[in-house]
């Protein structure tokens, strides 16, 4: 068999001169070519002996009688003595079944297919002048034979063929014009012509063939054998579903692993055969769950970790696999490959446990505190709520040790942990820091006068006597609190608090509970103060809203809308930021009134505007989930007047987090209205793509932060922007690019296949008589 490179391609096509042997083919080795001419040429030897002698005895049973004698012994002695010589020269140790095929062995057919071509040319000479012209047609239809037999039955060899048809052909044509029949010599020579491009075209469409057939053979014998090493390699096995989830074509490997055999398995559901016992009670994992939807969705996966039942043990499973497709493209089922993953999760589970636990009070060590903190952190600003960090130091624990010793001292600290524990509920983790200092992380707390309570009961707790080694101890603890993120936003920052809270106590005396006051003060008194101010600016007519310019990425740069942005100047804290005092707003329950300000503002300025130009406005989730808000727009469209296909709502992810069912509705409302919306700073939050198959958005807006991140040429920046533009445009969706500020950021989006763009490059927030002056020129261009 023909080997190849795995790389190897096949050629298109392959010109005359490669197929003569003049050139080495283009996009094929030649010595691929040779190998397939010379296999082809030694598996039809025998016939071409045996037609070369069946046409010799037609030919001396033709002449019979009209040739005279010594023509007849003359020729057949040539034909004897060129099959005697040909057949030591080339039969008895034939060039082809040598392993390597260069250009003189492919001469050397060439020579024998010339010498051949003589011997039946000199028929012509030798015999065809003692006959008639009509034995002439008689000679050259049995050399024609031959003729067909070359062009057809050796299409690999086209110069040894061309050769003896353009000899026998001119031969013939020779002795047609020596009987006067010179129509029969051009005819002849046609014929011969026609035979030989046959032959060519033959040639190519033959080899071309054979290489593939030989290409595809190959590569199916290369997966067979890997799929057999790999099922015979060890651990892991193959798996395959049918198009109705149910195994197929099961491994032996596969059926030991659950612990049966292939016919108990063949036919089966995947998920039943996975889930077990559970398979009945309609009860999965939600590791089985994420399967399921995988297969369901036909979609591939990989390293997938799924719990199974096997023979009543608990096994855990590594799962991948891709979809299987027929030539027409139908779904017929899964291929995937699987593992026993048990001993590696058990293994990583007891490193884990060790990496985060105290091995000598067995609670929690720094580094699962730290982790806690900053999920109760990450879940306190999602939902807006609170959590707290204490920090607890055991009072007079040194005398202990420093009289009792260590070992009495470890004794006592495990005590403490054990009562520790009996006092922390599901809402709070308390672990050791080192030496005699203990944490406690409360989850939720929202109610800020838990944290005093818990506090004073851990003190209390702590502070009663110890029985260590028929030595009774008496300790106490102090105790600093910190609220997050009041009192910082991050682990280190609460945590930092927290000491200093905690320092404070010990300073007093110990064995008493401070919270971060100062700082917790001090906000709490700036919020009270801002939410005083907040509620007199809705009365004092001191908002004011400002639009910043969005136009078309195309080169024109045509203004297609505005932005609609608050303003907020206070006489005693001036121009106050909207990063400030919207989530002030949002505590104090004003958002909504203010929201409506705006819309209705912003609906009533945009009809002095073109009909073309549309106008953005940005809705919060408590304005969205609020009881009246789709009658509040419609109410904002009607006395204003403004088409609702010119209105634009800006919404951002989190409204799908608070009552996201309720989200969708209200969104869907909005838009059976005709209204516009516009998914803003996608991609910063907690962006899924179930969003926009539940919603249909007509707008994506891609952070500044990618832009900037892009315009720097950092790859993940520019990555998601191509994602996000790609994902928008297969989803008929506009892209819009916020904050571009110069003009290699516009050049670049604008590239990037960005739809609108939005930046001070084009325009900065601007009062609404500012926004009447861009449509004074003949022009609609922001510059």
């Amino acid at each position: 068999m023909i080997k190849y490179n795995a790389s190897f391609e096949l050629p298109t096509e392959l010109s005359y001169k490669a197929l003569l042997g003049l050139a080495e083919p283009v996009g094929l080795d030649g010595a691929v070519m040779r190998e397939i001419q010379g296999r082809i040429v030694q598996r039809r030897k025998t016939l071409r002996v045996a037609l070369n002698l069946a046409f010799a005895i037609m030919v001396i049973l033709l002449y019979r009688g009209t040739a005279p004698n010594w023509s007849m012994i003359a020729w057949a002695s040539l034909f004897c003595s060129f099959h005697t010589i040909t057949f030591f020269q080339f039969g008895a140790k034939s060039i082809w079944e040598t392993p390597q095929y260069n250009l003189s062995d492919v001469r050397r057919l060439n020579t024998h297919s010339a010498l051949t071509a003589i011997m039946w040319g000199s028929t012509f000479v030798i015999l065809g002048t003692s006959g008639s012209i009509m034995d002439m047609l008689g000679l050259w239809s049995i050399v024609l034979g031959l003729m067909v037999y070359a062009s057809l039955l050796l299409p690999t060899a086209p110069m040894a063929a061309t050769i003896f048809i353009g000899v026998t052909s001119l031969c013939a044509s020779l002795g047609f014009a020596f009987h006067g029949g010179y129509y029969l010599a051009f005819a002849a020579l046609g014929i011969g012509a026609l035979l030989v491009m046959a032959c060519l075209q033959t040639a190519r469409a033959q080899i071309l063939y054979e290489v593939a057939s030989s290409i595809l053979q190959e590569k199916s014998e290369t997966v067979s054998l890997l799929l057999r090493e790999f099922e015979d390699s060890g651990a892991d096995w193959l798996w395959q579903t049918d198009v109705s989830r149910c195994a197929t074509q099961v491994s032996p490997r596969f059926a030991y692993a659950l612990g049966t055999d292939t016919k108990s398995v063949e036919g089966q559901p995947l998920l039943k055969l996975i889930a077990g016992d559970a398979w009945e009670q309609g009860q999965y994992p939600a590791e089985l769950h994420e399967l399921a939807n995988r297969l369901k969705r036909r979609e591939s996966f990989s390293n997938l970790i799924v719990p199974v039942l096997s023979k009543g043990v608990q096994r855990w499973w590594e799962l991948s696999a891709s979809p299987r497709h027929a030539d027409d493209g139908s779904f017929m089922g899964f291929r995937g490959v699987g593992s026993d993953v048990t001993e590696q999760r058990e293994s990583a589970n007891k490193i884990s446990h060790l990496a985060r636990f105290d091995t000598l009070t067995g609670l929690p060590n720094r580094m699962l505190l730290t982790e806690t903190l900053a999920n109760a952190l990450k879940d306190a600003d999602k939902w807006r709520r609170r959590c707290a960090f204490l920090m607890i130091d055991l009072d007079r624990f040194k005398a202990v040790n420093d009289t009792l010793g260590h070992p009495v001292g470890d004794r006592l600290l495990a005590q403490v942990a054990r009562r520790l524990k009996l006092i922390m509920t599901d809402n709070e983790l308390c672990g050791r820091l080192g030496g005699d200092e203990f944490a406690v992380v409360i989850k939720d707390a929202t109610d800020t006068g838990y944290v005093a309570t818990l506090s004073r009961r851990i003190i209390e707790s702590l502070s009663r006597p110890y029985e260590v080694d028929q030595n009774t101890l008496f300790i106490g603890a102090s105790v600093g609190s910190a609220i997050g993120p009041v009192d910082g936003r991050s682990v280190d920052l609460l945590m930092r608090s927290a000491d200093l809270a905690l320092y404070r106590s010990k300073d007093q005396g110990g064995n008493t509970h401070h919270s971060y006051q100062h700082k917790l003060h001090a906000n709490a008194e700036e919020r009270r103060l801002m939410e005083f101010e907040l509620r007199a600016a809705l009365e004092g007519d001191q908002f004011h809203v400002e639009y910043q310019p969005v136009v078309n990425a195309s080169a024109e740069n045509a203004l297609v809308g505005f932005e609609a942005l608050l303003r907020w100047v206070n006489p005693k804290f001036g121009l106050v930021s909207p990063a400030k005092f919207i989530p002030v707003a949002e505590d104090a329950r004003l958002i909504v009134a203010i929201g409506n300000f705006i819309l209705r503002r912003a609906c009533q300025d945009a009809m002095s505007w073109p009909e073309s130009t549309r106008i953005a406005v940005n809705i919060s989730v408590d304005q969205l989930t609020s009881a009246n808000f789709v009658e509040a727009v419609i109410s904002a469209l009607h006395d204003s007047g403004l088409p609702a296909w010119r209105l634009e709502l800006e919404v951002t992810e989190s409204i799908f987090l608070r009552d996201g069912t309720m989200a969708v509705q209200v969104l869907d409302r909005l838009r059976g209205l005709g209204i516009k919306l516009s998914l803003d700073d996608f991609g910063t939050g907690y962006s899924s793509l179930g969003y926009l198959r539940n919603v249909r958005f007509d707008t994506i807006k891609i952070d500044r932060s990618f832009v900037q991140g892009a315009a720097k040429n950092k790859a993940e920046s520019l990555a998601i922007i191509r994602a996000v533009v790609a994902l928008a445009d297969s989803l008929n969706i506009a892209t819009t690019a916020e904050g571009v500020e110069t003009e290699g950021e516009y050049v670049m989006v604008q590239q990037l296949g960005c739809k609108k763009i939005q930046g001070y490059y084009f325009g900065r927030p601007m009062l609404f008589d500012d926004s009447l002056a861009l449509f004074n020129g003949p022009q609609r261009e922001v510059a």
